[in-house]
């Protein structure tokens, strides 16, 4: 399976799954071939041997919404450990550990940070890769906008202060890898803040 992205440091796979078009990601340390899957999100069947080829331990979780979790299952089944933030914990049938806002979680010689970014759900939570270019960004950012608040104003406030304040602070060159579709870079979606405020979605 050709890599979504490789730098020195990482190297990223992309799988597509589901019903809902979900992103999973598998973060693996160039340097060790440890690795971390980004969201149980659905089919297994695709999902497992890409565990065992890839290296993967730990499944990281960046919200408890049922197209992220469907897999979660599988997964503990045979071993792997899923990790969640306290807020989406209730949301997962079962789970082995939570996530605390700027945790960071060693992959080998990686560093992945953990930035809880509470709108989406209240658990919401974005992994950003030290030293690469790199934020997973679940259903927090889109290209496009903040991800869907369902007409809720004080959820859509809570998401935008959170990118605000927690992705539009990194670099422009940043690149956005979310839960659904294509990439994006904070850059390219930093100048448009406001129309999103404006627009109330």
């Amino acid at each position: 399976m050709p890599l979504h992205y490789e730098d020195e440091r990482v190297q990223i796979t992309k799988v597509v799954v589901g019903p809902m078009v979900n992103n999973v990601f598998f973060v693996r340390c160039a340097e060790t071939g440890e690795s971390v899957m980004v969201d149980a999100a659905d089919e297994p069947d695709v999902l497992l041997p890409l565990c065992q080829e890839l290296a993967v331990g730990d499944v990281l979780t960046t919200h408890g919404h049922r197209d992220h979790v469907q897999a979660v299952r599988a997964v503990r089944g045979v071993g792997h450990r899923v990790g969640v933030a306290q807020g989406d914990a209730h949301m997962l049938p079962a789970f082995d550990f939570e996530i605390a806002d700027e945790d960071v979680i060693e992959v080998g010689r990686l560093r992945l940070h953990a930035l809880h970014t509470p709108g989406h759900t209240p658990g919401s939570t974005c992994f950003r890769v030290e030293g690469s270019p790199v934020l997973l960004s679940g259903d927090t950012l889109f290209p496009g906008g903040p991800g869907n608040t369902f007409g809720n104003r004080v959820d859509f406030a809570t998401i935008i202060r959170s990118v605000q304040q927690r992705l539009f602070t990194l670099p422009d060159d940043t690149i956005v890898l979310p839960g659904h579709g294509a990439d994006t870079t904070i850059g390219t979606e930093r100048p448009h803040l406001q129309e999103w405020i404006d627009r109330g979605w």
